[in-house]
């Protein structure tokens, strides 16, 4: 059987996304030739937005609407304190918490040698010069509890106490489950974690 060159067009562009099988796609792809017309062009336009309407804080590289973002922007935050997070979906985890009100420094990944993903590729370079530009007294490291997550934060703890040796450098506490991802815990377990980080 042949499928329509548009719905194929469509199975291969959901089958790059993460985590989407062939199946999956497939599913996908006509589960939405049921979708009234209205519908897929308002799905159509937010994914044309999707760039076009978003911009990366230059500050803390956060994904924001404008440059700086609201956090950064927001001067009533603890200046002093830097949150490291992996991904922007972490630091969105964090502040539903409620618990932490200082900045962020979105990484964008993880040192992880088996990806060829190295300290160049994500941007450790200016969370260090964000230290030795800025009020900073402390560095919460709050990368995921994972083998790679754990190899980001012994080499930016490294590189911290190399370049200013007074910044006080913290891991965020245990509440997260080894191999766990901050993105999916619930906000008593991040309130926990916060609560009970501990220097480096």
């Amino acid at each position: 059987m042949t499928i329509p060159k548009a719905i194929s067009d469509l199975i291969n562009s959901f089958e790059r996304l993460p985590g989407v099988g062939p199946k999956s796609a497939q599913r996908l792809a006509f589960y939405l030739l049921h979708v009234p017309q209205g519908q897929l062009d308002d799905f159509a336009v937010a994914l044309q937005n999707l760039k076009k309407h978003t911009v990366m804080c230059s500050r803390c590289f956060n994904i924001s609407e404008v440059d700086p973002c609201w956090i950064c922007a927001d001067k009533t935050r603890d200046q002093s304190m830097i949150c490291v997070v992996e991904q922007p979906l972490d630091l969105l985890a964090l502040e539903k918490s409620g618990t932490y009100k200082g900045l962020y420094h979105v990484l964008h990944g993880r040192i992880d040698p088996l990806s060829n993903i190295g300290p160049d590729e994500i941007y450790i370079a200016p969370l260090l010069e964000r230290i030795e530009s800025e009020p900073v007294k402390e560095v919460i490291l709050a990368t995921n509890p994972t083998m790679e997550g754990e190899a980001t934060a012994m080499y930016v703890t490294k590189q911290i106490k190399q370049k200013k040796a007074d910044v006080i450098v913290t891991r965020i506490g245990r509440g997260l489950p080894i191999g766990a991802d901050i993105e999916y815990a619930d906000d008593i377990t991040l309130t926990r974690a916060m609560e009970g980080r501990r220097e480096v």
